[in-house]
């Protein structure tokens, strides 16, 4: 018998790993790095050739427009965290994260969409989860599926905003 719960988080997963998908094949290599404003946060080439995130600990103030190289970063930072927590595996830290590359980027993407849907249809939508809900009682993995949900879909179409960007003002 099916769970109504994780069929509707099932469902809207698709949905929003759709609206994802359109924009991840239809990046060009340019796409990536492309910065849309003076103010912005990027990925750089460190001294041993890992792409590393900007970052600040505290959010400043105007808030730098993220690039794709980022963006991509930045969820695969808090999925895979997220997955971590969910799958009782080691959690990693955010330094530990660092952005492929471009291809490579959406590669990863779609990695992390698949191990995603494969943890959906099977954890314990009431078990307790501990992430993103740090200091909030009484939030489960079906809370987590739910986040997960809706900040991919915000970061789908924060991808397809810049994407469309820079393909107008070519």
């Amino acid at each position: 018998m099916s769970d109504p719960r994780r069929d509707l988080l099932l469902d809207q997963y698709e949905l929003t790993r759709a609206l994802f998908e359109y924009h991840l094949e239809r990046l060009l290599p340019d796409d990536h790095l492309w910065e849309p404003a003076p103010l912005c946060w990027t990925v750089h080439l460190d001294d041993r050739g890992r792409w590393v995130p900007d970052w600040a600990d505290e959010e400043p103030d105007p808030v730098p427009v993220p690039t794709i190289a980022w963006l991509t970063w930045h969820i695969g930072w808090w999925w895979s965290t997220t997955l971590d927590h969910t799958l009782g595996r080691p959690v990693r830290e955010r330094t530990d994260v660092h952005w492929p590359g471009g291809e490579e980027a959406v590669t990863w993407m779609r990695e992390l969409c698949e191990e995603w849907a494969e943890a959906l249809r099977g954890i314990d939508l009431d078990a307790p989860a501990a992430f993103p809900w740090q200091g909030a009682p009484g939030r489960t993995n079906a809370h987590t599926a739910a986040w997960v949900n809706a900040e991919l879909m915000k970061n789908a179409a924060e991808i397809g905003q810049l994407r469309m960007a820079r393909a107008a003002s070519a």
